[in-house]
């Protein structure tokens, strides 16, 4: 029996034909006709019909998305349909609230590449750089935990090897997120960077019998495969909030407003400066209040302070910002501190404390992806795949954006080795992730850096986890 092709594929000799009831647009990019559906009577769907004979109704440019077009009798009837149009603000969206520095006396003019410094200029940074790690704790304690939720997924032997390093990072993230009493009943869990909910999705497998839990899902991107929508049980609850962790005020959403429980950010390799929104998110504009742009935070106070200060109130009466406590703890796998941004970074302070600015930063975050050079070769494998496309969604974002970075620094292999260029690199990021965790501690929290995962499942192995010192959540009475 001779093999068809698919349909509206022309056999030997004969001339392709659209599908029956389908667009007869031939689209050449595509090599297949048009998939849409005319009105009946015609051959050709609304996007070509200006091919249909006998049509004098001209179609023109969409002005709010090119890529699609209207006919232009009926423009202003799309326009206020079109799915390009702007749409109306969430409420918890607020312009900026987590973007932090706002002076832009403060923000560096654009720097030349690490590629253009001499190699007077280069050392001189090198020395800053190991100046400012001396007394830093660069030995981070290895934490690598797991979690029972995810032991059978672990075992099973359908997963690919990419699959499995993602099975072991989640499940040591849990691991880590039982040994600081996080899980349990009656909090938010707030997913930075959620993709497709992943970490959540075990985070709620986790939490099968427990009552009163609420994830948010934050990402900015429309996502494709979400995995939130197969969770059916009725006492957890997954929102997604479609926001850039920069405009996000937390205080805002509905359900925080309601229900006011204490909130877990977590978040599964979240790039660069989008860590820095994050707490900043959580620690500043969440304790806060988010009305009005020019409205001055809060003063720093420790957290022993205001625990002494405003105790808490009963179930019966509101509670206010001081008082609600309401982030019960941070567990943050970081990655891409090549992609960190002064403007952004919670860790200014810091920095300054110790005679460095925006241009040392500048510097010291791309130099931080020298650490993780050894990507390069794995990222180049994935890149050329068929379907690189749709790995991207069990890919980690940074294993397609290292090694062009990496590759960034290769007019200096003449001076340094490559071991030296992921020493320095390493120090980068310490020095940068040791800024977040000072302004975790003036904001009054336990912080801590460890590594959660082996460098063979993932280069990105560090993990950052915050608690409120004294706990939010008291430590379970055995």
């Amino acid at each position: 029996m001779a093999a068809r092709g698919p349909p509206g594929a022309a056999m030997p000799g004969q001339e392709p034909e659209p599908e029956p009831g389908r667009c007869a647009h031939f689209v050449l990019r595509k090599r297949r006709f048009c998939r849409m559906i005319p009105a009946p009577g015609r051959r050709f769907c609304g996007e070509h019909g200006h091919e249909e004979e006998q049509n004098d109704r001209k179609r023109i440019p969409c002005p709010l998305d090119p890529k699609h077009t209207v006919y232009e009798d009926q423009l202003q009837k799309h326009l206020k349909k079109c799915n390009s149009r702007e749409k109306p603000k969430p409420v918890y969206f607020v312009q900026d609230i987590n973007a932090g520095l706002k002076d832009v006396v403060e923000i560096p003019e654009k720097q030349v590449p690490l590629s253009s410094l001499s190699l007077e200029e280069l050392q001189n940074l090198i020395i800053k750089l190991k100046k400012a790690s001396n007394g830093l704790e660069l030995h981070l304690k290895e934490q690598i935990l797991s979690h029972q939720a995810l032991q059978e997924a672990l075992s099973d032997p359908k997963n690919g090897e990419s699959a499995f390093k993602h099975l072991k990072q989640q499940s040591s993230i849990l691991g880590n997120m039982e040994k600081l009493h996080l899980l349990g009943p009656g909090r938010c869990f707030v997913e930075f960077g959620a993709g497709r909910g992943k970490l959540s999705h075990w985070v709620d497998i986790a939490l099968e019998n427990v009552e009163n839990v609420q994830f948010l899902l934050v990402e900015r991107a429309t996502t494709r495969f979400k995995v939130d929508g197969k969770h059916k049980r009725r006492d957890s609850i997954f929102e997604r909030l479609q926001v850039d962790i920069q405009h996000l005020c937390l205080n805002k959403v509905p359900i925080l407003e309601k229900k006011k429980l204490p909130v877990v950010g977590i978040g599964k390799h979240l790039c660069g400066a989008a860590t820095d929104l994050a707490l900043r998110c959580l620690v500043e504009s969440y304790t806060t209040s988010c009305d009005g742009e020019d409205e001055e935070p809060a003063p720093k106070r420790c957290r022993a302070a205001q625990t002494e200060e405003a105790p808490h109130k009963s179930a019966g009466n509101e509670s206010t910002a001081e008082d609600r406590k309401p982030v019960a703890g941070i567990v943050i796998a970081l990655c891409c501190h090549h992609k960190c941004d002064w403007t952004h970074y919670v860790g200014r302070e810091f920095f300054k404390s110790i005679g460095l600015g925006p241009v040392e930063f500048h510097y010291f975050q791309r130099m931080s992806s020298w650490a993780t050079c050894g990507m390069q070769e794995t990222t180049s494998k994935v890149s050329t795949s068929e379907d690189s496309q749709d790995q991207t969604n069990d890919t980690e974002e940074h294993e397609h954006t290292l090694s062009r970075t990496a590759s960034g620094s290769d007019t200096l292999q003449g001076i340094l080795s490559v071991e030296e260029r992921k020493e320095i690199g390493c120090l980068c990021k310490r020095l940068i992730d040791h800024g977040r965790i000072e302004y975790l501690q003036q904001q009054g929290y336990k912080a801590a850096l460890q590594y959660y995962t082996e460098p063979a499942v993932s280069l990105e192995n560090v993990l950052l986890t915050a608690v409120p010192n004294p706990p939010l959540i008291p430590e379970p009475t055995v």
